[in-house]
């Protein structure tokens, strides 16, 4: 539907489809976003607000020597004259322009309680804070009356205020700042006064210079604490040479004693959000390691959290690296070179265009302050000229004045001057006719004479402008400049531990139930088969080890499981059931348990008489729904688990359900990761379709005799009794002698 305009006796209504007016307004409404609020200036550095806020305590007068003013004096100047918008929100902008642990070079310098690094947001109410400029914003405002900004009129009309402020350093990356408006961001890094100030005179006086030579005077970001910056050059030299990236910076720290002190602390982190994340993780005991943690940090220290090892065995560097992983000791910053350029456009800008357009602005700016300098010293020149005329001939000028009701134009005309230096004339005081007034307009005459020459000769060559602009450029730095506080450096990079390598590890023995119920036992003392279990439920198998190593579960189907043997329910009761800890599929039952250091090697054989040898790192898995690691048919499930000793020396027994034993080299078995393995045992065809199946199966070593039992008796095989049974492997085995036909398990036990 097109625009279309009605019009009534009142004035015109202009008439648009909704989606083009929402449109319309939506975008105005980013725009402003984008440019009034959110964004800095490449040529000051500044938001909006902040260049409001420094111009209208400029305006009050409070200047770096004057005496402090009550903030909400300020804020209200500010909100009533120039940003009428929330007083809070001024306020805080204000606060964090006042801010050492905020601003690398504070442009405020409050007195009263203005927030902490602890919690920057604890600042006192405006009513209760003072306020006055520092020193170093006196760089933004000392040009601003000669010409230098252009100016605006403000939001209602009735004064001006300046676009841009007349910056003579580079404050958009000395001071950084962060901001969010519609559809983009901004994250400009502090960065250190003197190596900024010595890039730009490289870029003026090597216009063509490179990143690389640009990135030899600045090292990097310079944060207003001291905490080291552990990003690489290479990486930083991608990011000035993107304008995107991220950098980290990690907390310092010494040893004294036995103690680590924490003496520095990453941008804008807290020093008690440190202490209370090292502390929860004492209270989780998962830092077993840590006996004490302190904050003595006072006047003199600011920060100095002190944290005390359990012992001097304690790999402090280790210890340091993993709380730099695990809390806010280490902590990234974004880094978005996205600002408002000189064409009044945003965009997202590389290091070395920053410097070239901030130069460009400040030629500018030079040249309209010695422009305006120049015209000041021709006019004055100009009035000098008629003033020495007038004395020269004072005695005539006298007699036209008190003979003319207007003496103006007989003066213009008699001594051929104009209007500016008539009037001039006009307005000498008596006292200015005596001889010495003459001898000072002739002197005055003089120097801006000399001084007309040298603006002149700046004005009309670019080299000596350049050299100007050097010149004030090493006086600042030398003024306002100071030495880099956070410090670029290579470190390891940070690495949470293990948890089982942090906690104590303590012996454990862990019990598995016929139905799948799980429990774990501190010690190797326990007697497991002897528990006592539900109704129904009958011991499966238990396992022995330390709590730092892998546990894991196998099901029927040829699944693994990882469990935590520190999360296990405590032997004292039933325990309780797998199913409430892990998934495994429908149907599936519980088979055996393994449980070792990460290269311990584990049996693994089905009831058809397959299996393998898998190392125990590769049963394990995050998954609650575990891993296949075994491919088992229907009527074959999991065998026991059996631990190898030695894959060299070991020998594995297998037993069938219809008592044949055999006995071979465990050096036969292939080892794998997963698969179906090989035939341990040969079945015929005709006794597995009758129900025949491996029933046990142990691995021993020298040195172990093996007992084979029933339901109600047992038999001890030695050493000497093993060559019946030793063959190779995938034989059919021995009989076992008469009555252990019906065996149902096999266990390798010492002598």
């Amino acid at each position: 539907m097109p625009a279309q305009t009605t019009l009534t006796s009142a004035k015109p209504i202009e008439r648009l489809p909704l989606t083009q007016f929402t449109e319309r307004a939506y975008l105005h409404y980013s725009m402003y976003v984008i440019l009034d609020r959110a964004l800095p200036n490449l040529a000051d550095g500044l938001k909006p607000v902040q260049r409001r806020i420094i111009y209208a305590m400029s305006d009050l007068g409070l200047h770096a020597t004057a005496k402090f003013k009550k903030s909400a004096r300020t804020v209200g100047d500010v909100l009533g004259k120039f940003h009428p918008h929330g007083d809070s929100a001024c306020y805080e902008a204000m606060v964090l322009m006042a801010q050492p642990f905020s601003y690398r070079y504070p442009l405020i310098d409050g007195q009263g309680n203005w927030g902490s690094q602890d919690d920057p947001k604890s600042f006192a109410a405006m009513r209760y804070t003072e306020s006055r400029l520092t020193n170093y914003a006196q760089l933004l405002l000392a040009e601003l009356a000669q010409a230098t900004a252009d100016w605006v009129v403000n939001f209602d009309g009735t004064l001006q205020e300046p676009k841009i402020l007349p910056a003579r350093l580079p404050n958009v990356l000395l001071n950084g700042g962060s901001g969010i408006a519609v559809g983009m961001a901004t994250d400009i890094l502090p960065h250190n006064l003197p190596e900024v100030v010595a890039a730009c005179i490289h870029l003026l006086e090597n216009p063509k210079a490179n990143l690389d030579e640009i990135c030899q005077h600045i090292h990097g970001p310079d944060f207003p604490t001291a905490a080291e910056i552990i990003t690489s050059q290479p990486e930083i030299r991608q990011i000035y040479a993107s304008g995107l990236g991220s950098v980290r910076q990690r907390a310092v720290w010494q040893t004294e004693g036995s103690d680590i002190v924490i003496t520095a602390l990453p941008y804008q982190v807290s020093g008690a959000r440190i202490q209370e994340q090292i502390a929860n993780q004492m209270l989780a005991k998962k830092l077993p390691m840590v006996s004490d943690l302190r904050d003595e940090s006072d006047h003199d220290n600011p920060t100095r959290i002190v944290i005390e090892p359990r012992s001097n065995r304690v790999d402090r560097d280790a210890l340091m690296l993993h709380l730099c992983a695990t809390t806010d000791l280490e902590k990234s910053y974004r880094v978005n070179f996205n600002m408002i350029g000189l064409d009044g456009r945003p965009a997202v800008v590389d290091l070395l265009t920053l410097l070239n357009q901030w130069l460009k602005f400040r030629l500018s700016t030079v040249t309209r302050r010695l422009q305006f300098r120049f015209d000041k010293v021709v006019a004055r020149l100009h009035i000098l000229d008629g003033l020495l005329i007038a004395l020269i001939s004072i005695d005539e000028v006298i007699a036209i004045i008190r003979n003319n009701d207007n003496p103006k134009p007989k003066l213009m005309k008699r001594f051929n001057l104009d209007d500016i230096q008539a009037e001039a004339i006009l307005e000498l005081k008596l006292r200015q006719l005596a001889k010495l007034e003459e001898n000072k307009i002739l002197t005055e005459q003089s120097e801006l004479i000399k001084e007309h020459a040298g603006l002149k000769k700046i004005l009309t060559s670019r080299r000596l402008l350049k050299n100007l602009v050097r010149d004030e450029l090493k006086h600042d730095a030398a003024e306002y400049g100071d030495a880099r506080r956070a410090s670029i450096v290579n470190r390891p990079p940070a690495q949470a531990m293990d948890y089982n390598e942090l906690a104590p590890t303590e012996s454990v023995s862990v019990i598995l139930s016929t139905n799948g119920w799980i429990r774990a036992a501190k010690g190797h003392d326990v007697a497991a088969s002897s528990l006592a279990h539900k109704t129904g439920d009958s011991f499966l198998c238990s396992v022995r080890g330390r709590t730092n190593e892998l546990l894991i579960v196998i099901d029927s189907t040829g699944r693994s499981y990882s469990l935590n043997p520190r999360a296990l329910p405590s032997a004292r009761g039933f325990g309780e059931p797998l199913s409430s800890i892990i998934n495994p599929p429908s149907g599936a039952t519980f088979c055996g348990l393994a449980m070792g250091a990460a290269n311990a090697e584990f049996l693994l054989c089905n009831a058809s008489g397959y299996g393998f040898i898998v190392p125990i790192g590769a049963m394990q898995t995050r998954a609650k729904n575990g891993k296949a690691i075994m491919r088992v048919s229907d009527a074959a499930h999991i065998l026991i688990p059996q631990q190898i000793t030695d894959s060299t020396t070991d020998m594995v027994a297998i037993l069938s359900g219809d008592g044949r034993l055999l006995i071979f080299h465990i050096s036969e078995l292939p080892h794998l990761n997963k698969g179906r393995g090989v035939k341990l045992i040969g079945i015929p065809k005709k006794e597995f379709a009758a129900g025949v199946r491996a029933i046990g199966i142990a691995t021993f070593s020298a040195g172990e005799n093996l007992t084979i039992a029933t339901d109600k008796r047992h038999l001890t095989l030695k050493s000497t009794d093993f060559d019946n049974y030793i063959s190779t492997r995938a034989k059919r085995g021995r009989p076992l002698p008469r009555g252990f036909h019906n065996a149902r398990s096999i266990t390798a036990i010492a002598k």
